[in-house]
């Protein structure tokens, strides 16, 4: 008898890797995502250049190091050997979120850097774990005497001062200030891998937005419904983008989950107004 079998699709494969939070596999998610763009890549040869980069670094560090060392040993190796930078000519480009491409050019976006920063560093045995900080991903690292927060661009580790002062903006352009200024430390919680990949997803469906490029939007709004099922705002854009692309009935299935579970919101009346019209070309 010839057995059969179907291999999955990119995102069924990367249904199966974010099923639960105990063992979450960020660099394997994280490199996944570049499937929709490059369907024949090879996301476990793409796990194994990363595999090779920190026995390279391992070979360079006494086993016996002291946290401390292990971190100038991270950073040495990452930036000054490697090269790792951001992208400052070409920030909005797709590429910088695909890691099988940032791994070639050496180039991306910080949260992008930070994935595969952590995941040398986090080989090396050492505490680290990504920040979500606003406008701008961070890496920190817990050293004996206290933590260190790393700007994941080029490895410059940062002051209080220099923290507060990159916030200021947020907080001013969110009314965050005098009564309602929110501790520093708050924006310095270590990000969840779940979430540290629906940022990637994220930026990456702003671009796609931004460039009105609908087919590509579904596709990134496809893994975010499947990595977070109860963020609404999710099917809502997902749904606008399956209607720009003459997708009537998605749209309104989308929509109609979105207008199912958030009881308040800005856009509610005028999602429901796009929700009727919408009805309305699929009854003519």
């Amino acid at each position: 008898m010839q057995l059969s079998y179907s291999v999955p699709t990119p995102l069924e494969y990367f249904t199966s890797l974010v099923q639960s939070d105990s063992d979450f596999p960020l660099l394997e998610a994280a490199v996944s995502i570049a499937q929709d763009e490059y369907p024949e890549l090879d996301v476990q040869q793409v796990l194994g250049e990363v595999d090779q980069l920190l026995a390279r670094l391992k070979r360079r560090v006494p086993a016996d190091a002291m946290p401390l060392q292990k971190l100038r040993a991270v950073n040495q190796f990452f930036y000054r050997d490697l090269h790792f930078r951001g992208n400052v000519n070409n920030y909005y480009d797709p590429d910088n979120s695909h890691l099988n491409v940032v791994l070639k050019t050496r180039c991306a976006i910080p949260i992008s850097l930070a994935v595969l920063w952590l995941e040398l560093a986090q080989g090396l045995g050492l505490s680290a774990r990504g920040v979500g900080f606003p406008g701008h991903f961070m890496v920190k690292v817990n050293l004996p005497r206290g933590q260190v927060v790393i700007d994941p661009i080029d490895g410059q580790s940062l002051s209080r001062e220099q923290l507060a002062e990159r916030l200021e903006p947020f907080r001013r352009r969110s009314g965050l200030v005098d009564e309602f200024e929110v501790p520093l430390g708050l924006y310095l919680q270590a990000t969840t891998p779940r979430e540290i990949v629906a940022r990637m997803l994220r930026n990456l469906k702003d671009i796609h937005k931004t460039q009105e490029d609908w087919p590509r939007m579904v596709a990134t709004a496809d893994r975010l419904v499947v990595l977070l099922p109860q963020s609404w705002s999710e099917y809502r854009d997902r749904g606008l983008a399956h209607a720009e692309l003459g997708h009537t009935g998605a749209a309104v299935s989308d929509l109609e989950v979105y207008l199912g579970n958030v009881e308040e919101g800005l856009d509610i009346d005028a999602i429901a107004g796009r929700v009727a019209d919408l009805r309305r070309e699929l009854s003519d």
